[in-house]
């Protein structure tokens, strides 16, 4: 049985090649005595004519070595800084073209030569100056409570997201090429199909997705999703959970809050009026405290927005229920740990945005 002979032949083997094919003057019979001697595949005519000849004209068959790639001359290392120093949002495609050099190089350069690194877009909200003793009391509160036993298990976040169609700004693919973070932000586009969605999330489980049918979440939609969908799950569950929900309007509205009063009165976390009974106040424009923010809705996205790109609404729904319904308890274990962490960022920098710090 003949072994087929792989793509690259040994040392040996060309020079039996060689040998026989100056003893026989044939390339079958050159071929036959390989089969004989190797018990294999020979190589093609084609091959064995390259290293006769190539034994002829250089008296060796080794394979020459490379002289390596050529370095990038100074001048085309400047060219590229100064591309990048005008406009650092610019891709390195279409800086390979405007500088007629190879993409591969430019890339490498501004690695290696020029020490840059190609920075995530952040979207941050900007925190108003009484914003940093809200958080700083905010996170030294629960980190307290986050010595009990269970407090930590009792916790319940949650928000909305929209999902447009367009898929919005999508943050993987830009980069700002720069030796220091820029910490850039970019504008969206507001007109395509969107779904709201709502997510809870605690350290065992997630909740959700919800769809709202509504193009806008009002108070009262949002009021009938936590009575008749959210809250029913969090009760079967718990008897003594712990809900949180940030400030955007329609939780500030006074049906809400009548009903998170009237149904679990000191254990819930948000936006209230001095009469409300609240475990916590929210502090305003904290989005990196919330693990639905610095983790279940990048996640989500970045596994919804992916080629070929959802093309209806109701493939965008499958798509973000497959993501939600990816995420493992063992996910949820260090995003709390994550949450705890940023807490304590927070206390030890009274009050600052996580992301400026984490970067």
């Amino acid at each position: 049985m003949l072994i087929v002979c792989s793509k690259m032949a040994t040392q040996q083997e060309k020079a039996f090649c060689v040998l026989q094919l100056a003893k026989l003057e044939s390339i079958i019979e050159v071929q036959r005595a390989f089969r004989r001697q190797f018990n294999k595949e020979p190589p093609r005519h084609k091959q064995i004519y390259q290293w006769h000849r190539k034994f002829l004209y250089e008296g060796c068959i080794c394979k020459r070595k490379s002289t390596g790639r050529p370095r990038t001359s100074n001048e085309n290392v400047e060219r590229i800084r100064t591309v990048y120093e005008r406009s650092p949002k610019k891709s390195t495609a279409r800086a390979s073209k405007e500088l007629n050099i190879p993409q591969p190089t430019v890339w490498r350069v501004l690695k290696h030569r020029l020490h840059m690194k190609p920075y995530k877009l952040q979207l941050l909200q900007a925190l108003h100056p009484d914003d940093h003793n809200k958080r700083y009391e905010f996170c030294i509160s629960m980190l307290d409570d986050m010595e009990e036993d269970n407090f930590s298990e009792r916790l319940i976040f949650s928000d909305e997201s929209t999902f447009h169609l367009s898929g919005k700004v999508n943050r993987h693919n830009v980069r700002i090429w720069a030796s220091e973070n820029p910490m850039s932000v970019i504008e969206h586009e507001r007109d395509s199909p969107k779904i709201n969605v709502f997510c809870a999330i605690s350290v065992n489980k997630v909740y959700g997705p919800f769809f709202f049918m509504e193009k806008t979440v009002t108070g009262l939609t949002y009021l009938d999703m936590l009575e008749y969908w959210l809250f029913p799950q969090l009760e079967d569950d718990s008897d003594d959970f712990i809900f949180m929900q940030d400030g955007a309007p329609p939780h500030f509205s006074n049906h809400v809050r009548r009903y998170l009063n009237n149904t679990i009165p000191g254990r819930w976390i948000g936006r209230g009026g001095a009469e409300d009974q609240l475990l916590r106040r929210w502090p305003p424009r904290s989005p990196d405290l919330t693990p639905c923010d610095f983790y279940l809705w990048g996640y989500v996205k970045d596994r919804v927005f992916i080629t070929p790109m959802p093309d209806t609404l109701e493939s965008l729904r499958h798509r973000i229920v497959e993501a939600v319904n990816s995420i493992t308890r063992d996910q949820l274990i260090r995003v709390w740990q994550e949450m705890s962490h940023r807490f304590d960022i927070c206390r030890v920098t009274h009050g600052a945005h996580i992301e400026c710090i984490k970067n």
